[in-house]
Formats: C-alpha cells, structure tokens, sequence
C-alpha cells in the first residue's frame, strides 16, 4: 500500500476526530451565507372604526416600546376583523411615525382568527444570522483537494448580517433612487472646486470715523 493511500484510509478511520468529513469550500464563494428569517407579533384592540379606545391607544403604545421598534420593522393592519379601520389606521399611523416608521400598504397572514370587531397591528420583525459558525469540523483534516478552511466565510458574512440595518437588504436589495449616480454625487466636490476662492478679490478696506 503506498504512503498516500495509507493516509487516506487513516483519514477515513478516524473521521469522526480528526474531522475530515467536515464542511467544505471548495471555491471562493462560502458556503456559509447569512441566513434571513421573520417574526410577527401580533396585538388585537378593539375598533367601531372611526375610534379607539384611549386605554387600548396607550396599550399599543407600551407593546410598541416594549418591543423597541425601529428602523427595519414594518408595521402593518390586518382589517379582516373589522369593517371600517380608518380610525385605528389613523392612531396606529400617528403611533408609528412617533418612532420614524409609516405603515405597510400590505399585511402578513397571521396565525388565530380575529375577533369580530378588532383590528389586528403587526409587527415584522426580519433578522439575519450565519448559522453553523464557527465551523472546525475541518480544522485538523487533511486537504488534498486544497479546500478554503472549514470556517471561511464566517466572520465577514456574520459582521455583515449583525451590521446590515435591514436585513431584508440582503434578500431583495433596492432599487437605484438615483443617489449613487456619480454626476450627483459629484455636484458637491464640483462646487467646491469651481467656487473662487475669499481672497481672489483682495483685501477689502474700511475707513472708520470717530
């Protein structure tokens, strides 16, 4: 038996110590990816419609902080157990925008009926997470295929996932609004550059008189 087939087989033997059967990587791209996922929490008031009830104004109130809304939520109306909603859409708007959020022109489907005449305010919630890492399952093995290590990919993918400030940036991406075309971006420097400077006129003199 040669000495690379022995090495082999002695990989194969003690596979579950050495970890030569772990995660592999066989190119530049990392097959440990940010992973997205979505909580909705749900809160039922009840609604005639064109009002609210104060103490139910001040409930959602205190389930909007105590859930610490911000920016990547989206907050939502599910009408379905009401008829009329512009009231509550009115105070759940006024609510929302208190925390710089408007509210989604769409909702989620929700688990539970509804009961008749309340009106049901969403929150999703997405995170984004890398699961799986760090990896060592391959730390140790032996790499005849000339593999990325067992963990690449981990850190920069799972910084990314706990930096991005909406993580569904990462499923969907957004449209160009026009921000990033560099003849606008470039408008301040050009000013900057093209504005003659305070002393090309010289100095400026002042006669003062007692």
């Amino acid at each position: 038996m040669s000495m690379k087939s022995a090495s082999i087989l002695l990989c194969a033997l003690t596979a579950s110590l050495t970890g030569c059967t772990g995660t592999p990587n066989r190119g530049l791209e990392s097959v440990h990816q940010p992973v997205v996922s979505r909580a909705d929490y749900v809160f039922d008031f009840a609604s005639d419609g064109s009002a609210v009830n104060p103490d139910d104004t001040t409930r959602l109130s205190g389930w909007f902080d105590s859930l610490k809304i911000g920016y990547g939520d989206r907050i939502s109306i599910d009408p379905n157990g009401a008829g009329d909603v512009s009231g509550a859409r009115q105070i759940v708007g006024t609510l929302a925008a208190r925390r710089g959020l408007l509210l989604e022109p769409a909702y989620p489907i929700t688990q539970g009926q509804i009961p008749a005449g309340y009106v049901r305010v969403i929150v999703s919630r997405m995170t984004a997470d890398v699961p799986g890492c760090p990896d060592q399952s391959r730390v140790d093995a032996v790499n005849y295929g000339n593999h990325m290590s067992s963990s690449y990919g981990c850190a920069v993918n799972t910084n990314l996932a706990r930096m991005v400030a909406d993580p569904l940036d990462l499923l969907e991406g957004r449209q160009s609004d026009g921000a990033g075309d560099s003849a606008t971006s470039a408008k301040a420097i050009k000013t900057h550059r093209e504005r003659a400077n305070t002393g090309a006129g010289g100095l400026t003199s002042e006669k003062v008189s007692n």
